[in-house]
């Protein structure tokens, strides 16, 4: 029986960062990445960011691993080898698909703000809101780490392997040392350009010489005090959130300029959530993603289900039918960016978001010939009123995506928010800067409080989109995700559109150029050609092209024959690969 919550169930139940978040144009890393993997009736796959962190995924299922097993073996080589993006020091979202039950559960590992946090926590001595690179460079950025909590609730229910078995790679790794890759190169690089990373702290010594200069690519990288912290780790998860590394965590974060005020207590009393996926229908598939704090379920399945009026592949990805997608995305951000928060501390209407009758009411709103002046939100059923939003989100972030042997799937998002999260480094890992998801101002000029506001022990609202789907009997079609702050969500739907409506392959869905239409700007990338653009500005839209995006697109997918196939952003360094 599939276990999980439809659209149709659940209507009846119930950044920027200060630097471009786009990239230059996409680097070219040594080790052949963005290639698709060929179809494969190997025993799983990984598709990650990083080889090393593909290789460390593979071993596990070499011996055996559960899907989850293979995760933490890919995170914690994530966080030694794409530090910029994610680690032990940040959170994340997992998605894990059994193929035994057809359940589709989540793992929220999402930061939480300290029980010291008042709604005022970004705001100067002069009661405005504190620039993004002075709150983000800071001790009040910093969450309780919610992913190994998360991991290890994970394995205790699904690990097929010992828990202490699945860092073992990633330690010998941190000992004998990775090649620098491209894309740590590349930003690190950037952020010393306007940050001091390269001038303080633990990471001062870390990424760059002593000439102050990002490490070169190639250059072979050792962490040994990474490798003892995987180790404290692998010996009990709970050496994370207390005792020496709790006690380094905390100094770290209670350290000027702006300490955060983070305890012992804080780190000691997280929880990760355990909550059931919500899946909505889309052209004869359920599409599952992760619920809020975070916007997958909510956004993807209001886009979705407003072209769900449109007949997409009819319309192909030429001018019509990226107008749609525009418009679709555009309605759909109005409204999540209205509404959307942690479900524990605000009224978040998520069946009536993605109650069909209201995207048919949302979908009716769309011109097919002419664009819309300006996109506002809606009032789903069982919306109270929310003021406007005023929050950011920074375009870090990693997505990976494991099928073990026996077609058990994980689906994760992970984080530690901007690059390099807080630039803070403790045990050879850097701490989040999660908590400026938050809005930074949390009334508006009414006094009401927004949804998104900064609360004790609140979970800060999440882009991210971890997605499983589904074919009508429930059984596994392909995973995927992405990184990139709120570009997330147009990202993972223009996957799910190629795929779907255009008959992509994964590696021709995540190589397709991104489209982002949040607000009265549409952000189109660099592979259209200009008279396509020329057409749409025609229409109406205001476009921003010519430009690079942060995207780092994951995808494995189940062929009709059984097989796997796979596909890695080229924009990024990853890879797909079967054991």
């Amino acid at each position: 029986m599939l276990r999980l919550v439809t659209l149709a169930s659940t209507c009846l139940l119930l950044a920027a960062c200060g630097a471009p978040s786009a990239d230059p144009a996409p680097e070219t890393p040594a080790a052949t990445p963005g290639a698709a993997a060929a179809p494969s009736r190997a025993p799983g796959m990984v598709a990650a960011a990083h080889p090393d962190a593909v290789e460390a995924g593979l071993a596990v299922l070499r011996r055996g691993g559960d899907a989850v097993d293979a995760a933490i073996a890919v995170q914690a080589t994530l966080s030694l080898v794409e530090p910029q993006s994610s680690g032990i020091g940040g959170g994340a979202f997992m998605l894990r698909f059994d193929a035994g039950t057809g359940e589709v559960i989540v793992y929220d590992g999402r930061e939480t703000a300290p029980a010291s946090a008042t709604e005022d926590r970004f705001l100067g001595e002069d009661g405005e809101a504190l620039g993004f690179v002075e709150a983000w460079r800071s001790g009040l950025s910093t969450g309780a780490p919610g992913v190994i909590a998360m991991f290890a609730m994970a394995h205790e229910e699904h690990g097929a392997r010992p828990w202490a078995e699945n860092f073992q790679d990633s330690i010998a790794l941190a000992e004998t040392g990775f090649e620098v890759a491209p894309r740590l190169n590349n930003m690190a690089g950037r952020m010393a350009r306007f940050t001091d990373i390269e001038e303080t702290g633990a990471a001062a010594g870390y990424l760059f010489d002593d000439a102050g200069e990002a490490l070169a690519v190639g250059h072979v990288l050792t962490n040994p005090a990474y490798a003892d912290s995987l180790r404290a780790i692998a010996a009990d998860w709970r050496n994370f959130y207390t005792g020496e590394m709790a006690e380094a965590i905390v100094a770290a974060v209670n350290e000027a300029p702006r300490p955060g005020g983070m305890t012992l207590e804080d780190l000691a009393n997280y929880e990760p959530v355990r909550r059931e996926a919500i899946c909505g229908p889309y052209r004869g598939y359920q599409i599952c993603s992760a619920p809020p704090p975070a916007s997958g379920a909510v956004a993807q399945n209001a886009i979705l289900g407003m072209l769900s009026s449109f007949d997409m592949a009819e319309a192909g990805p030429g001018v019509q039918g990226w107008h749609l997608f525009i418009e679709a995305s555009r309605l759909a951000y109005a409204d999540r960016d209205r509404y959307v928060g942690d479900p524990a501390f605000a009224d978040v209407p998520t069946a009536g978001l993605i109650d069909p009758v209201y995207l048919r009411e949302r979908a009716a709103l769309i011109d097919p010939d002419t664009a819309a002046p300006t996109a506002r939100p809606g009032t789903p059923p069982g919306a109270v009123a929310q003021p406007a939003d005023a929050s950011l989100d920074a375009p870090g972030t990693s997505h990976f995506v494991v099928v073990d042997g026996d077609g058990d799937v994980v689906s994760i998002t992970t984080t530690v928010e901007s690059p390099f999260g807080s630039g803070r480094m403790v045990g050879g890992f850097f701490l989040n800067n999660q908590l400026t998801d938050f809005a930074f101002v949390a009334r508006d000029e009414a006094g009401a409080l927004r949804p998104n506001a900064v609360a004790p022990g609140k979970r800060p609202r999440s882009s991210m989109s971890p997605t499983i789907v589904l074919d009508e009997a429930g059984a596994f079609t392909f995973a995927t995700g992405s990184p990139g702050g709120n570009s997330i969500i147009a990202y993972v739907a223009k996957t799910l559109v190629a795929m779907i409506d255009w008959g992509m392959s994964p590696q021709q869905a995540a190589a397709l150029p991104n489209v982002v239409a949040r607000g009265d700007i549409v952000r189109i990338e660099t592979g259209f050609d200009d008279a396509m653009l020329a057409e749409l500005e025609a229409r109406g839209f205001t476009i921003e092209g010519g430009r690079g995006e942060n995207s780092g697109i994951h995808i494995v997918r189940v062929n009709a024959d059984g097989s796997l196939e796979g596909g890695a952003d080229p924009r990024r360094d990853g890879v797909a690969r079967t054991p």
